[in-house]
């Protein structure tokens, strides 16, 4: 029997123009969001904005959430401990103003890429899938807006 890790994480975007630009971290070996486990006693959303600080810099009061996201993908891997590993990992989705990361010492680098450069970038497909979904969930969130404004 498999092993179960929860993580949490946070899709981040800023805008530039009428352009949006996705936060990708790059591990090293591999691109991804900022993310981590949840901590005991700690609620995914908390886990996610705590994550998202140690890894980036960027603090909850320079996000604003996007109401309504939030996309769970699960996985299997190997560790050299545990064996096989189930993984539960939940995405929220943020806009920030902030265009300056502070990388932790996991992190190799960082870039704020549009939408079609970051889908590329990232490694894991389940990854783009989650980009995917929030670049829809975001256009349609921008089609509601202008429909009311009318």
């Amino acid at each position: 029997m498999a092993a179960e890790e929860q993580s949490a994480g946070v899709l981040i975007f800023r805008r530039e123009g009428q352009k949006r630009l996705y936060l990708l971290l790059d591990y090293g070996k591999h691109w991804d969001y900022p993310k981590g486990h949840i901590e005991p006693g700690e609620t995914p959303q908390a886990a996610a904005w705590r994550e998202l600080k140690e890894e980036t810099g960027i603090e909850s009061e320079q996000i604003r959430q996007v109401p309504g996201f939030g996309e769970k993908i699960t996985y299997f891997f190997r560790d050299k401990k545990k064996g096989l590993v189930r993984k539960s990992v939940i995405f929220y989705l943020a806009e920030t103003e902030a265009d300056q990361v502070t990388l932790s010492h996991e992190h190799v680098g960082f870039e704020f890429l549009p939408f079609d450069l970051a889908f590329t970038r990232l490694t894991f497909a389940t990854a783009r899938a989650v980009l995917r979904r929030a670049e829809e969930f975001l256009g349609k969130e921008t089609e509601r807006r202008a429909d009311e404004e009318t």
